[in-house]
């Protein structure tokens, strides 16, 4: 009987696992709260180790041709100086993407033999000795095997599974938000970053050249901003850079209308076990380590881990979900490691910091420093290994 797994999440995490439990005999269901796919955000990067991975699922050239290619970031001070330049490879990686754009491939990939599920999300989970019984906030109970949850940081699979999210999230000191606006800049595969003491704007254009790429980073301690209420989001971001000067206020006036908000705070996950029972976490919902922990790619090869193990393992899903930890832990340990001081290095709190913090991408983005930066860029991404699960047993050690 062919083994039937529910993904809560289909972000990218999500449908990266459903591709491969595909290729490995299972039977995905993704779930996904919104009720379609996610377009547009942020930009994510591939490097190193991952390139292989993206080879091996045959996406390469599909996220080739929809790359945003972009090229050097250059810091300017408020008043549109430049300061400094930082190469492409810094922020993109070998290859970079919009995160929706990747979503779409993923997807596009998956959809003809995956059962999708949009606008619901789970509610109840009731593990028994053969199966975990799932309810829905609007579909009929069903019945799975497995339970993966790859919904993210605020993950309902976990919550529902060890407890309260406060339980397990360190928030780093930081949000960040990000939006779509018009190309009043006139950038064109170009970013531009800029920080007063505690706040960053940076702000980019790749593919689409009508369109900016908006990210705000910004020093916060603990803010009371509803994640589901995005009036109320749009009003504390405009009165956190009211006084920002430079480029802000023209962004700000995009920000009123924008409909593609994001806002969160940088926080990581820590938990002692990624799996209970039938139940396991994968990407930003057992680990999320934030901006530059490579994130993106390590939820992909967490995936690509967690599939290879449970067919290696005969559908036996707690020596799987043991051996699928024990091989990301490492990893993982290394991207919450690089990730912990984003916040500070993106939007530094001093005024002495911003400064320092140019002064450090002076020397970085010079000529005799790019092998020595790609090196320290592509740590995280290197930090697992790609196993080989087509390759007999004693070849794979």
């Amino acid at each position: 009987m062919t083994t039937t797994v529910l993904i809560s999440g289909a972000g990218i995490a999500g449908p990266a696992l459903a591709f491969w439990l595909r290729k490995r005999g299972f039977a995905p269901t993704v779930v996904e709260r919104a009720p379609a796919l996610r377009e547009g955000g942020s930009a994510v990067d591939f490097r190193g180790e991952q390139m292989t991975l993206l080879k091996r699922m045959g996406i390469l050239e599909d996220i080739r041709a929809k790359e945003t290619a972009m090229g050097a970031q250059v810091i300017v001070d408020p008043r549109g100086k430049k300061v400094a330049q930082m190469p492409s490879v810094f922020f993109s990686g070998e290859v970079e993407i919009e995160r929706g754009d990747l979503t779409r491939i993923l997807y596009d990939h998956t959809k003809d033999d995956v059962e999708y599920v949009f606008g619901d999300w789970i509610t109840g989970l009731d593990e028994r000795s053969d199966g975990v019984d799932v309810t829905f906030a609007h579909g009929e109970p069903r019945r799975f095997d497995l339970v993966v949850g790859a919904d993210g940081l605020h993950s309902g699979v976990r919550r529902l599974t060890f407890g309260e999210e406060e339980l397990f999230r360190a928030d780093l000191g930081f949000h960040t938000a990000g939006f779509n606006a018009p190309n009043h800049l006139d950038l064109d595969h170009l970013g531009q970053i800029c920080s007063v003491p505690g706040r960053t704007v940076m702000v980019a254009s790749g593919r689409d050249r009508s369109a900016l790429n908006v990210s705000f980073v910004f020093a916060s301690g603990e803010l009371e901003v509803n994640r589901r209420d995005v009036g109320a989001q749009k009003k504390a971001l405009a009165e956190r850079y009211a006084d920002f000067g430079w480029e802000v206020p023209t962004l700000l006036e995009s920000l009123r209308d924008t409909d593609t908000l994001y806002f969160d705070s940088l926080s990581q996950i820590h938990l002692d076990k990624w799996s209970r029972g039938r139940v396991v976490l994968l990407g930003d919902a057992a680990w999320c380590a934030g901006p530059g922990g490579s994130g993106t790619g390590l939820a992909m090869m967490g995936a690509y881990v967690l599939a290879g193990e449970l067919a290696a393992a005969h559908g036996d899903h707690e020596v799987a979900f043991a051996r699928y930890e024990e091989k990301l832990r490492g990893p993982v340990k290394v991207s919450q490691k690089q990730a912990a001081g984003i916040g500070t290095f993106l939007a530094p709190k001093t005024r002495f910091m911003v400064g320092y913090r140019n002064f450090l991408y002076r020397i970085l983005g010079s000529r005799p420093m790019t092998k020595v930066f790609t090196w320290i860029t592509s740590r995280a991404a290197n930090a697992a290994t790609l196993e080989n699960y087509d390759a007999p047993v004693a070849a794979r050690g």
